[in-house]
């Protein structure tokens, strides 16, 4: 999607804002397909640029784009690109955000999202298949991301250079201006919380259980 010329004059100058005030990093983390791409959208609306290459083009599955930033995959190896990463807001898949460094030389708000398992999994089948590839036994599946999302959550909990703050995707959706005005609180406010709400499209919501054949992050 591309921004008007006025669009982007506001984010960016959201951001001047946002980042002299806020020294720390914004991290949107969740399951696989559990809207961590959408909720990186409401950050980008309200005035916090997404770190990201576009690497990773929008498809079908995420009609507005994944938000992907590649040196994130190596980050257990390198984090000399977390600096980039100050005032704005980078997606970290779960498994990878316990290697984040907790020494003090950053501090971290991390949002993480929540969604009915069986629509995480009818979605994640439904982009395998569209990709040519199988889906795995959704009982193990189901206990696998349970077991590591109970573990992050452990450990998220024990961090003092972090805080965090649980999302549920049915909220962005059915609440969305409250829930854009809680998040907008947990990053110290200044967001446009209405640029926030008007990002939300639940025409896009469309995997509402485990038989459905639609799609989104």
């Amino acid at each position: 999607m591309r921004m008007s010329a006025s669009s982007s004059v506001a984010v960016l100058t959201g951001w001047a804002r946002y980042s002299k005030a806020m020294d720390f990093i914004t991290v949107v983390s969740g399951l696989p397909r559990s809207g961590t791409s959408l909720m990186m959208q409401m950050l980008e609306a309200g005035g916090i640029p997404p770190l990201t290459d576009n690497l990773r083009a929008p498809d079908e599955n995420n009609p507005r784009g994944y938000f992907e930033f590649e040196p994130v995959k190596r980050l257990r190896a390198d984090q000399s690109w977390l600096d980039q990463a100050r005032g704005r807001a980078v997606k970290i898949i779960h498994l990878l955000v316990r290697e984040l460094p907790i020494d003090g030389r950053f501090q971290y708000r991390v949002i993480l999202m929540k969604r009915p398992m069986e629509e995480i999994l009818a979605s994640q089948r439904v982009m395998l298949e569209g990709e040519g590839k199988t889906s795995g036994d959704s009982n193990l599946l189901a206990r696998t991301f349970q077991d590591q999302l109970s573990q992050l959550e452990e450990w998220l909990c024990v961090q003092p250079h972090l805080a965090v703050l649980p999302v549920n995707y049915h909220d962005l959706l059915e609440n969305t201006a409250t829930t854009a005005d809680k998040i907008d609180n947990f990053l110290g406010s200044g967001l446009d919380v209405e640029a926030m709400a008007r990002a939300i499209d639940p025409a896009l919501y469309r995997q509402r259980g485990p038989d459905s054949r639609a799609k989104i992050d």
